[in-house]
């Protein structure tokens, strides 16, 4: 992430002290030095306002003015900045003032009388820090963005897909990590006649189903497939069956694909069903 010095130059500062010696001095010192965009105020008490509509880079504060000071400048500023970053180096002669400063959010101090080259100096760096802060914060907000924008695409293409294979399908389904089925949509209960918590429950429950009775799975296509699952493998038109209390078998198949989060952990399974009319 780099910063030019032209970046540096056109970051927007505010002075603000009551005389006008002292804004005028400034105000030639920031000049000759390149910076372009440098505005100032002889009044405290605008200080915020003026901070809320122009977001400044940096604020350069006297700290001895009537009616506000510039500790109580500094308290105005930071009930009014949407974050806890002042951006405030403070002028003071009063060698006392400084850690008091600091200690209030100042992230810097010049002594006065003002030293030409202290001035620029700690000017600079000041910026320097600041700018790149802003880069880095803009940066982060930009990822989020397109986080959420790239989450949000891969929801509506998920919700596109299960549409997609629910209407290409008898049934959709969806499993966790431990073989629990977390959604199951279509007809699957009147097809299949059971209510089972998984493809491989040996204690399927048969539904209280009055035309089909209580049905039996194939145990060795249970296993099959069970075998498939525990490997982590897909599976296509995988055929099962089961057979119901008066003798007539009732065929299946069922495609599936395993599921992984983005650190490729298994977190369980996707797929479709059909009924066959005859058997596979």
């Amino acid at each position: 992430m780099k910063l030019t010095e032209q970046d540096i130059l056109n970051a927007s500062i505010l002075i603000v002290d009551d005389q006008q010696a002292n804004v005028a001095l400034l105000e030639t010192l920031l000049g000759d030095a390149g910076y372009t965009h440098v505005s100032s105020t002889m009044n405290p008490v605008e200080v915020g306002s003026l901070h809320r509509k122009n977001a400044y880079d940096l604020i350069l504060l006297d700290l001895q003015m009537p009616e506000m000071d510039g500790f109580q400048v500094m308290e105005c500023l930071k009930a009014n900045i949407q974050n806890d970053y002042l951006p405030v180096i403070v002028l003071t002669a009063q060698p006392g003032h400084k850690l008091r400063a600091l200690q209030s959010g100042a992230k810097d101090f010049i002594s006065k009388p003002i030293d030409v080259i202290e001035v620029q100096t700690r000017i600079h760096n000041m910026l320097e820090v600041r700018l790149l802060y802003k880069k880095l914060e803009n940066h982060s907000k930009l990822l989020e963005e397109k986080v959420q924008e790239r989450t949000a695409e891969l929801r509506e293409s998920e919700a596109r897909f299960r549409s997609l294979t629910e209407l290409a399908s008898d049934w959709y389904w969806e499993q966790d990590e431990n073989g629990k089925f977390t959604k199951v949509s279509g007809p699957v209960l009147e097809m299949l006649g059971i209510q089972v918590d998984s493809f491989t429950d040996t204690k399927a429950q048969a539904v209280i189903d009055n035309s089909n009775g209580n049905a039996r799975w194939d145990e060795e296509e249970r296993k099959e497939l069970q075998d498939i699952i525990s490997a982590r493998k897909p599976f296509i038109d995988f055929s099962f069956s089961r057979t119901l209390s008066s003798g007539a078998r009732k065929f299946y198949r069922v495609s599936g694909a395993p599921i992984f989060d983005q650190s490729s952990r298994f977190i369980g399974y996707r797929g479709i069903g059909v009924e066959c009319k005859e058997m596979p």
